[in-house]
């Protein structure tokens, strides 16, 4: 039954991004090249949309069902979103608008059952959050939704590494008999997919805000639903899964905070901006970010499956790799190089001393 909720879904997105980039054609929800955008041409956006209807029409067929969530809030929530969207696609709303709209559908779920109640950490620590639970999922709900729209400045680049993130957390849901988080991931993997062939290089459609929004909203609820009855690193697994959207926006906020700019100031130096800047070309650059996330993906597999020591040593070489990628792109800034510095000494106090 699933497989054929996934093809049907698939198909649906196929057959319904033409449609929506006439939609977004006729009433102006296009997006104009400036000199933040990679693109040259005036592209339609709303692409999301597509993406959202092949999903609702997935959970119409599979109904998943969870005795402690809310299906309909779920829904509810995705729908606030991509309204939100939608207006932020046409009429380019306000920030703090769009976190309104990020706001009030968080809300909607975590009414609707979606909660992090507990945080398991290394040592058997286990850090219950009692009336903390709501803020704390609110953060991450609307954090990571923030954090893959982030990242949605190449063709192909959101809906890729969102496809790859999907594909991780279904399969540890799948190895951890969550059957509810593996029905969803597989309707929405399934509805990207569908997008995602108009939307790679080169694209005739964008997702948009509506498309960004809705797989960062989604992505940030299944996360809570897969891992939530996990013994060991439960918060850290979302973490890894999500390491390409997560360290871009952690590099974001870092570099605004030396260049003393504003955190919503928008800037032209996310990860993908990097890559293009040392010479690899728009598809080199989107299937070097996909590569990174299928990384952090298997990392995230190896770790749960490891014993502490193990597990720990996996998140040591995790964070280095991260640390030595934003040194080498220049994430921060070109001469933000504190660990290739260290290296270099080393190496050149070594030669001295041969």
């Amino acid at each position: 039954m699933l497989i054929i909720t996934a093809i049907v879904c698939f198909l649906a997105s196929i057959g319904l991004t033409p449609i929506v980039k006439k939609l977004a054609i006729s009433i102006g929800a296009v997006d104009k090249p400036n000199h933040r955008k990679v693109h040259q041409r005036i592209m339609p956006r709303l692409g999301g949309l597509a993406i959202f209807i092949s999903m609702v029409i997935g959970f119409l067929i599979a109904r998943p069902v969870d005795d402690e969530i809310s299906t309909w809030a779920i829904l509810i929530g995705a729908t606030i979103i991509v309204i939100t969207g939608i207006l932020d696609d046409r009429f380019e709303i306000s920030p703090k608008l769009k976190l309104l709209g990020q706001i009030l559908a968080a809300s909607v779920v975590i009414y609707g059952g979606v909660q992090v109640p507990i945080i398991n950490l290394p040592f058997e620590v286990t850090i219950n959050l009692g009336y903390f639970s709501i803020p704390f999922t609110l953060l991450w709900i609307v954090g990571i939704t923030n954090a893959i729209n982030l990242i949605d400045g190449l063709d192909g680049l959101a809906a890729g590494v969102s496809s790859i993130v999907l594909i991780t957390i279904a399969s540890m849901a799948l190895f951890m008999g969550n059957m509810f988080a593996v029905v969803i991931s597989v309707i929405l993997l399934a509805s990207t997919l569908g997008f995602l062939i108009y939307n790679f290089h080169p694209a005739k459609i964008f997702m948009g805000d509506t498309g960004a929004l809705l797989l960062g909203f989604m992505i940030s609820v299944i996360s809570i639903l897969g891992f939530k009855s996990i013994a060991v690193y439960s918060l850290l697994l979302p973490v890894i899964i999500l390491g390409v959207p997560i360290s871009d926006t952690f590099y974001a906020i870092i570099r605004r905070i030396v260049n003393k700019k504003p955190l919503s100031a928008p800037d032209k130096s996310h990860l993908h901006h990097c890559l293009l800047r040392l010479g690899f070309s728009h598809r080199q650059t989107v299937l070097i970010i996909y590569a990174m996330s299928a990384f952090f993906g298997i990392a995230a597999i190896v770790l749960s499956r490891s014993t502490l020591w193990v597990a720990t040593l996996i998140i040591a070489v995790v964070l280095f790799v991260v640390q030595l990628v934003a040194e080498r792109v220049g994430l921060v800034s070109e001469n933000y190089q504190p660990m290739l510095r260290f290296f270099r000494k080393i190496v050149a106090h070594g030669k001295r001393s041969a």
